[in-house]
């Protein structure tokens, strides 16, 4: 089969590589229908996170069950699933208290010997605990599986960004990043009842999707300048419930600056390039909180999914670019020069 393999910085090839069969009793093999690339895959692509030459890539997909295990029981062949970013197997502890991506079987797609999302097919350890069964007349239907294929990451991101800075009704949200994950921060923060959002972006695209997403206000400064323009606009308090969805040391001190004493900082933003750190004795003074990292998405998978299904909440509109699996090194090439937001992929 054709699968997406990266060899170095820049150096994105789809290659011939072995078709995957159910190699454990609890594994299936799920055909790809949909895929995408991550702005997390970005870091790889660029060499910032180091990757063995030809290692797999993509950890967001969804598509039709093709083979099971023995084990397998809660899917089966012809079904249509989608995928969270990580494995997990569903008992043990962790899985039980809802944190899947600390499973302590879990793994993440593409890893060293296991398959990527950006393929035609891939082998799924654990299948029972990590695939979603989806209704199976959502596979003809475009537009409701690019929305579907959120799921796989950034809704459930967004929505655990948003849960980390205590978003509820009434409140007053600040996002910093108008990256896809940004966006879908805006659209649960809008599900959970804020009645404010102001969006942190640069970009006049994204903030018009930002929007539409439910955002209030925009904010296009950035640094000391963007921390005025959120005080200016909440009476000089900041926001009750921040999100910071990009990963930087200046993100990150924006993100603490625009937030509200007694308020929360959500992080998802993957960190990267930090160098001196937060200061704590800041956020001591101010009793603001500090809650986010890997979003367990397979956790919060069954919550979102009934409003996807229904229309309600609908973060399709991040896939601004859609390539077929041949064309994914111009879909990373096209979001590194940010030509692009997010590229779907479809097979």
């Amino acid at each position: 089969m054709r699968a997406t393999t990266i060899h170095a910085p820049y150096d994105m090839r789809v290659e011939d590589v072995p078709e995957p069969v159910a190699q454990l009793p609890t594994d299936a093999v799920v055909r790809v229908l949909r895929a995408c690339i991550c702005g997390s895959d970005l870091w790889a692509y660029r060499g910032e996170a180091a990757r063995q030459p030809g290692q797999r890539i993509g950890h967001e997909f969804l598509g039709v069950v093709e083979e099971t295990g023995s084990d397998v029981s809660t899917v089966r062949r012809g079904d249509l699933v989608v995928a969270p970013f990580m494995w997990s197997d569903g008992v043990c502890d962790y899985c039980r208290e809802g944190l899947t991506t600390s499973c302590v079987h879990g793994g993440f797609w593409g890893a060293v010997g296991y398959d990527g999302g950006q393929g035609e097919a891939v082998r799924v350890p654990f299948a029972d605990g990590t695939l979603v069964q989806l209704p199976k007349e959502a596979a003809s239907d475009d537009h409701l599986l690019s929305s579907l294929l959120t799921l796989s990451d950034v809704l459930g991101t967004g929505h655990h960004a948003a849960l980390g800075a205590g978003v509820r009704p009434g409140t007053t949200v600040a996002v910093v990043g108008d990256g896809a994950v940004g966006l879908c921060a805006v659209l649960a923060a809008r599900r959970l009842g804020a009645e404010r959002i102001i969006a942190l972006g640069r970009h006049q695209v994204r903030t018009d999707i930002a929007r539409r997403f439910g955002a209030t206000d925009v904010v296009a400064e950035r640094g000391d300048a963007a921390v005025e323009a959120v005080r200016e606009l909440t009476r000089g308090q900041g926001a009750h419930a921040v999100v910071e969805a990009v990963g930087t040391e200046q993100s990150m001190r924006t993100a603490v600056e625009i937030t509200r004493d007694g308020g929360a900082i959500g992080f998802v933003g993957v960190p990267h390039g930090s160098g001196t750190g937060l200061d704590l004795s800041v956020m001591f003074d101010r009793n603001i909180a500090l809650r986010g990292g890997v979003a367990p998405v397979r956790a919060y998978i069954p919550e979102l999914l009934p409003d996807v299904l229904d229309g309600t909440v609908d973060a399709s509109p991040v896939f601004d670019m859609t390539v077929g699996l041949e064309g994914v090194p111009d879909g990373y090439k096209a979001m590194d020069e940010r030509t692009a937001l997010k590229v779907l992929v479809t097979n």
